[in-house]
């Protein structure tokens, strides 16, 4: 028998029709393709399937279907909790389906599922166009579009989820669908948050908007004045007009030519600004902030993808993150929050981290499953860490993060965010209002639940209510 107790004719029988490639156990490629980015995360799949086509997908889910396998789905492997891969399950790999084709008149990407941010933003930069990204460029496009989606561009332009156009989708039962606003509508606007519980997306269409340059500022400052500068930071930006992003971080001080020689490696705080424009307009908007005296800069104009690349996160490391969305940042929030910085695994590229919201993101629709969108403010504690003996430091310091801020915060979480914290915050990621609605959906196009590694949905029949418990088994 192989891998998984699939027996080798079986297994041949797949190898034999799909255009992509198996790996199961013992293949010298094994230990590479089961590589994520969370180095916490070491499991054993008894097949990775690498799909180089909507036909490859739909073959390996009925395959997997039909034996009663795990499945998982792979797109840019960025799950902090590791949904993308299983032990003893099967993989479904979208890495080669990867390629990016954009219609500048009709200002549309079309996205492979397998793409990640890098490959969106270098085919979207010649035509000087962008739509909202991750904050790295690797992260997946499918999880991140499917999960709602927040990034530099957000205030400018909304959620990602808010340019979807239409979403090529493998079903449970290996059907291939195309879903927008006129075909599949229902499960189209529960692909607009609800992850990767309805199937796997093979495809996407993206809006797109014109952006030729973005300015980019980081200012920083020795964490004495931490707390002066997160409350002239909450100031700014409560008042700032959208075109404005970024956000205040404590991290460890890069060895960078900017920073001076004894803030390197040790702890500081700092503000990142983005606009989407001319650097001497950002100057201008961005006065407050360049007036409190700050310690270390770097200001510079550049295309939008090489912004997205310049704080990417080095693999490799172990990772704890998780959230807390805000409906206000008053000052004794804001002393927590600073005071928490100094419990940081440090030195490491860990980062304390507030982010805005508001402006698009709370234009937006509201009718979509991503309740978290009205929240002016998140903290989200980002960590990541090599020792494996800073463990359980590291995830007391991301939970006390969260206990602080809990006090002003508006219940909802967005799930890309967080790893697996239990069935109350996948509700309160959905939204409970929105629950009865997404379980209809995943029971109509996922009644067995199949694809269940994920932030899950239960299946549940119309006129069932759901309730505590829907998420998966």
């Amino acid at each position: 028998m192989t891998p998984g107790g699939m027996d080798g004719t079986a297994l041949a029988g797949l190898r034999e029709g799909l255009a992509g490639e198996v790996i199961v156990p013992g293949d010298p490629a094994y230990d590479e393709a089961r590589t994520i980015f969370n180095a916490m995360i070491d499991r054993r799949p008894a097949m990775i399937v690498q799909c180089e086509s909507q036909d490859d997908v739909s073959r390996a889910v009925a395959f997997g279907r039909d034996r009663g396998l795990r499945i998982a789905v792979r797109g840019g492997g960025h799950s902090v909790a590791g949904m993308s891969l299983c032990d003893d399950g099967l993989v479904i790999d979208l890495r080669r389906m990867r390629a990016v084709t954009v219609d500048p008149g009709a200002r549309v990407a079309r996205v492979g599922g397998g793409a990640v941010m890098r490959d969106l933003d270098r085919a979207t930069e010649p035509y000087e166009l962008a739509t909202t990204g991750g904050r790295v460029s690797t992260t997946g496009v499918g999880g991140f579009v499917l999960g709602g989606g927040t990034g530099w561009l957000d205030r400018a332009f909304g959620l990602a989820c808010d340019h979807l156009l239409s979403v090529d989708l493998v079903t449970a039962q290996g059907e291939a669908l195309h879903t927008s606003e006129d075909e599949h509508p229902e499960l189209f606007w529960a692909l607009h948050g609800g992850g990767g519980n309805f199937g796997v997306a093979t495809s996407f269409a993206l809006r797109l908007h014109p952006l030729p340059v973005v300015t980019a500022m980081l200012l920083m400052w020795r964490p004495g004045a931490g707390r002066h500068v997160a409350c002239a930071y909450r100031d700014f930006l409560e008042s700032a007009p959208d075109e404005i992003g970024g956000g205040l971080l404590y991290l460890t001080a890069p060895p960078e030519d900017f920073v001076p020689a004894d803030m390197v490696n040790k702890l500081a705080c700092a503000v990142i600004v983005t606009f989407t424009g001319r650097e001497q307009q950002a100057r201008s908007i961005a006065a407050p902030l360049l007036h409190l005296g700050h310690d270390a800069e770097m200001i510079t104009e550049l295309p939008y993808a090489d912004l997205q690349c310049m704080l990417d996160d080095p693999p490799g490391y172990r990772n704890y993150w998780s959230a807390e969305y805000l409906d206000a940042f008053p000052d004794p929030a804001v002393n927590l929050f600073c005071a928490r910085a100094t419990d940081m695994v440090i030195p490491s590229p860990s980062q304390h981290v507030l982010f805005p919201q508001g402006g698009a993101v709370a234009r937006g629709p509201a009718d979509y499953p991503v309740p978290w969108r009205r929240a002016p403010w998140i903290v989200h504690p980002f960590g990541l860490w090599e020792d494996p003996a800073d463990d359980d430091r590291a995830r007391r310091w991301a939970r006390a993060t969260r206990e602080d801020v809990r006090p002003w915060s508006s219940g909802a979480v967005y799930l890309n965010f967080i790893g697996a914290e239990g069935e109350d915050r996948v509700i309160a990621g959905f939204g409970p209002e929105n629950c009865q609605r997404l379980t209809e959906v995943k029971a109509r196009y996922d009644p067995d639940n199949v694809f269940r590694l994920n932030h899950n949905i239960k299946p549940r029949p119309a006129g069932q209510k759901a309730a505590a418990g829907m998420a998966g088994r």
